[in-house]
């Protein structure tokens, strides 16, 4: 029976004892139909539901609610140590402490009879299938490990250097071990030169003076920035060899025909992308619908590279794809995702070569809504390459000789198109986010030239809304056909990140008024109110921050920032294995010939290959941005003691986080640096504000401030702040000790630990080089595409 108050609502308890009974399958509706509740009820319901997200018992995932930290079913995780039953204990790599607070532990059993690939011990990251342990237990997860992804590190990774009279040193990589150099003694170098790459074995010392190690492997030189990249590899565990199995597969691989495609080598489909892309799979192609029924809209088709064709489940292939989840592109190299002879040669749809690929066919209505979709394998040539710019300067009046033939057939029709399906995604108004991204160009000695923003055009919008239809309707179709897939999901902010999000805007006096279901809507009024004023970075960096971190899932929860019900990657199997995984799914569900995705792969499956390559991609992410961040750090040793003009790109309690206007950079201000007063950290405001003068370092602030010191290795750049605090912001008081009064009281529990110290700037001395970067970069907080 079920548990109801007198009054014949269900209570509080009953309602999340429910949740947690179905995680992941229910919504409101099915909350009331439990309980049999009215139409009447239904208000009640929803206060109540709001309540229990306010207090964190809940948590809201588009459609459906779980009960708050819920865990999926499958989970990757760091093993961290024992329980007092010698039980290993483990916590889920990826989790956002600022979101759901500390992770949970998971109590990990193992069975006697151990399966291959499952022997784990401390230190060691594993892929884990969980579930909700029985009250009164240790840890509130119990987990069975399916398989040891990392084994535990007994060895550090750093660049050796050479001392006068043999042996030498070593410099970490890793910033948290910045500063704490090893001994190599000269019998330990194993033949390493200065500015090698090595990894080190720790040794035991003599509790006194450096710790020492010895050195086991030789990774490569970094004697110029143009292996810079090597760093970011190694440390990240990224694969750089392929199985010879893989090699012989792909060297044996032939060139598909025409057999069991439709022929489509006479429909000029064109492929658009970055002048220095390496890879080309996908192309695009439009003309106007000749349906009476359909006037003034357009068919718009998307090929893409047929890697299924190539890439079977379960081959040598397909193993080190699924290892590798995705390329990695670094300024200087690219590791790909599959060997070169698939992702550069056969899989690249290069002009006038016949390509196998799978194909959409979309009707665009005159209100740039698709009507309607179907998939094809196809065998296609492209009729031409172009870059972005190129096209770009075609449709501005500016053809060249490969643009001027293509003006009116090709590129006229795809602008026109792509017109009408603006028309469509301004209405449905995704979150627009004005976040530039920054490109480093390497000389050709691997050093950094210069850094630059290029310029987003039409025809980068082009592609990305044809590409964006194409994902909707892989997704689409899929569902239909009821096969599993893996969903490109993006969750909505949190209640307390919204909440926050709030307090600050009222700091500018913006008004941020939530009524009824979140949209990106809302997002997106608050920022075009900004657009053009002088916190207009600030508020896009904030707006940003308080976004969740899209993924791939098994689960659909819909994708929040593009404000999609399902979407799906389809689009670029070349360079990521959930694309691979989605037309293997569509090859199987419309029966489109071999390399299908097999019956054996079911949603519990999927949602193991899911959280897999989200950490690959999360991985990659990573490593790119140090790989940036050391690039950068090389290029500005020599300039210790210039001046730059940034903008403060985070604050804490340690001190202000600077990214630099002309490159990039981003580089720490310690809190100590900044004056003679106390600083309070005002959490609500993103800024530092001096206790006596009311003096304000704020999020978003332009600042000039000059270089101290570099550390290459780690990527660590310190500065030292030349301009002046700004006052309280218009409409609040100035008088520093009122407004840090009134921050404290809008902060109950506040601890004292709140209020840092700042000695004498004379007394500071150099201080240790080093960079945390606060919360995560728009790279970590993607939610695009």
């Amino acid at each position: 029976m079920k548990r109801k108050h007198d009054n014949g609502f269900p209570s509080r308890d009953a309602i999340v004892a429910f949740i947690r009974a179905n995680p992941g399958k229910i919504g409101t509706r099915e909350i009331a139909r439990e309980f049999g509740l009215k139409n009447a009820d239904r208000a009640e319901l929803k206060r109540i539901l709001r309540e229990l997200a306010d207090e964190g018992a809940v948590t809201k995932r588009g459609r459906k609610i779980h009960e708050t930290a819920l865990l999926p079913p499958t989970v990757i995780a760091d093993i961290t140590g024992r329980d007092t039953d010698g039980e290993l204990l483990a916590t889920p790599t990826e989790w956002d402490t600022e979101e759901n607070g500390p992770a949970p532990k998971i109590r990990i059993h193992v069975p006697r009879r151990l399966q291959p690939g499952t022997a784990a011990g401390v230190g060691d990251r594993a892929l884990l299938r969980i579930e909700k342990a029985d009250d009164g237990e240790v840890a509130p997860y119990r987990g069975r490990i399916i398989k040891i992804i990392d084994q535990a590190r007994t060895r550090l990774l750093g660049i050796f250097r050479n001392l006068p009279g043999g042996g030498g040193r070593l410099v970490p990589v890793d910033k948290k071990q910045a500063g704490r150099e090893l001994n190599i003694a000269p019998s330990d170098t194993g033949g390493a030169e200065d500015g090698d790459l090595v990894s080190v074995d720790l040794v035991r010392g003599r509790g006194y003076g450096l710790a020492s190690g010895k050195v086991k492997e030789r990774l490569g030189s970094l004697s110029t920035e143009k292996a810079i990249s090597l760093i970011a590899i190694h440390a990240h565990e990224i694969p750089q060899a392929f199985s010879p199995s893989s090699l012989r597969e792909a060297e044996a691989a032939e060139p598909a025909t025409l057999k069991g495609r439709e022929d489509w080598r006479e429909l000029p489909l064109v492929t658009i992308d970055p002048p220095d892309a390496k890879d080309h799979d996908d192309a695009v192609h439009a003309a106007p619908d000749p349906d009476p029924n359909n006037r003034g809209g357009y068919i718009v088709h998307v090929a893409i590279a047929d890697v299924a064709f190539y890439v079977r489940p379960g081959s040598a292939l397909d193993r080190d794809a699924l290892t590798r989840g995705n390329s990695v592109y670094f300024p200087d190299r690219v590791v790909p995702m599959l060997p070169e002879r698939i992702s550069n040669d056969l899989c690249s749809l290069v002009p006038g070569q016949p390509r196998g690929a799978l194909a959409v066919r979309m009707v665009i209505g005159p209100d740039g809504r698709k009507r309607s979709h179907s998939f094809h394998r196809v065998l296609m040539r492209s009729a031409a390459k172009l870059h972005y710019a190129q096209a770009q300067a075609a449709i501005d009046g500016r053809p060249d000789d490969t643009t001027g033939p293509l003006l009116e057939p090709i590129l006229k029709p795809l602008y026109a198109a792509y017109t009408l399906v603006k028309l469509a995604r301004d209405e449905r108004d995704p979150l627009d986010l004005d976040l530039p991204e920054r490109k480093i160009l390497l000389k050709s000695d691997g050093t950094v030239d210069r850094v630059i923003v290029p310029e987003r055009l039409d025809a980068h919008r082009l592609i990305e809304e044809f590409m964006i239809l194409a994902n909707v309707a892989a997704a689409e179709m899929l569902e239909k056909k009821g096969l599993p897939l893996i969903y490109r999901v993006h969750d909505e902010p949190t209640q307390e990140k919204v909440h926050n999000l709030q307090e600050f805007l009222k700091t500018l006096d913006l008004p941020f008024a939530k009524s009824g279901a979140l949209r990106p809507s809302l997002f997106n009024r608050v920022l075009g109110q900004v657009r053009g004023e002088d916190y207009e970075p600030l508020v896009n960096e904030v707006v940003l921050r308080s976004q969740a971190q899209a993924e791939y899932s098994a689960e659909n929860y819909g994708h929040f920032g593009l404000n999609l019900r399902r979407y799906a990657h389809f689009t670029s199997p070349i360079r990521r294995y959930a694309d691979l995984i989605v037309h293997r799914a569509l090859i199987r569900a419309l029966g489109l010939g071999e390399g299908a995705l097999p019956e054996s792969e079911t949603l519990e499956t999927l949602s193991e290959v899911a959280a897999q390559i989200s950490v690959t991609e999360r991985r990659a992410m990573k490593a790119e941005r140090e790989t940036a961040d050391r690039l950068i750090a090389h290029f500005l040793a020599d300039r210790i003691g210039a001046s730059f003009q940034g903008r403060i790109s985070g604050v804490t309690r340690a001190g202000l986080f600077v990214k630099l206007s002309d490159t990039g950079a981003d580089g720490l201000i310690p809190i100590r640096t900044l004056g003679t007063e106390y600083y309070n950290y005002d959490e609500t405001r993103h800024a530092l504000v001096g206790s006596r003068s009311g003096a304000m370092h704020r999020l978003g602030d332009v600042v000039d401030v000059r270089l101290v010191e570099a550390a290459p290795v780690a990527g660590a750049l310190r500065f030292e702040l030349l301009s002046e605090g700004q006052s309280i912001p218009r409409g609040r008081k100035r008088d520093g000790s009122k407004a840090q009064a009134r921050a404290s009281k809008s902060r109950p529990g506040r601890s004292p630990r709140d209020k840092v110290r700042k000695p004498h700037k004379g007394k500071s001395g150099s201080g240790k080089s080093g960079k945390a970067k606060p919360g995560k970069s728009k790279r970590g907080k993607s939610w695009k595409r």
